[in-house]
């Protein structure tokens, strides 16, 4: 069983072989159930050129921005990116590529992407840029799209829950985009709140199984508000 435990004991040993120029998949939503200590590995390290998949890029100074400052992003390719100013300025001056897609034609690329398929068909976009220079069908007497799926060399998810063998269990909105992402990474990384002994979780609980899971590391996890809303 011992060849069955994914765990390992440092950030450096999780992001081994993570070199310049690969894809990377960052799971989380917002700042929500966002990978961070692996964020700022990757920082850390000062690997260059990526292209990076996630649903937003973080905030100015925190989650996906942190490799916004550093440069370390060439491409991007995202649903809504509207909370980092600096991310407006790299696209503006042309530093940064960026792909936009629609939400749920992004989870649908990855969901795709983790299993196997490499293209599908869709309506959303279509007569919007969304859809220009993409190979277009009728269905039931509607137009739509060909989107490609994708995969990446690495995704970088954040876990609630994991057991010894990888088997992860996400916590409420941590279940966006995180499953997705896992399946369909090359290497799946996932850094989560907690390890426990295998047998622990409820096996109908899990959303990831360990068969998609590469490495699992525990973290500390700061749990940044976005925005704060109080009343009066």
């Amino acid at each position: 069983m011992a060849g069955l435990d994914k765990r390992v004991n440092s950030y450096q040993e999780a992001l081994a072989g993570l070199t310049d120029g690969m894809t990377v998949l960052a799971g989380g939503f917002g700042l929500c159930g966002i990978p961070e200590n692996l964020i700022n590995e990757i920082r850390r390290r000062g690997t260059r050129e990526l292209t990076v998949v996630s649903n937003n890029c973080g905030i100015d100074h925190f989650g996906l921005g942190v490799l916004l400052e550093e440069r370390q992003i060439r491409k991007m390719i995202a649903s809504y990116v509207g909370e980092n100013i600096l991310f407006e300025q790299q696209l503006l001056s042309g530093e940064l590529e960026v792909e936009l897609t629609p939400q749920g034609t992004l989870a649908e690329k990855l969901r795709a992407g983790g299993a196997g398929i490499p293209a599908f068909y869709t309506a959303t976009g279509y007569g919007t840029p969304v859809a220009e220079g993409k190979e277009v069908r009728s269905f039931n007497g509607r137009p739509h799209i060909l989107e490609a799926s994708i995969t990446g060399d690495f995704a970088i998810v954040k876990g609630w829950k994991a057991d010894h063998f990888g088997n992860v269990v996400y916590r409420h909105t941590a279940q966006n985009f995180n499953p997705m992402m896992a399946s369909a990474g090359r290497i799946t990384v996932v850094e989560v709140e907690e390890i426990v002994e295998p047998g622990e979780l409820d096996p109908a609980q899990i959303h990831t199984p360990g068969i998609y899971v590469d490495r699992i590391i525990k973290g500390a996890f700061e749990k940044r508000i976005e925005k704060r809303t109080v009343s009066i």
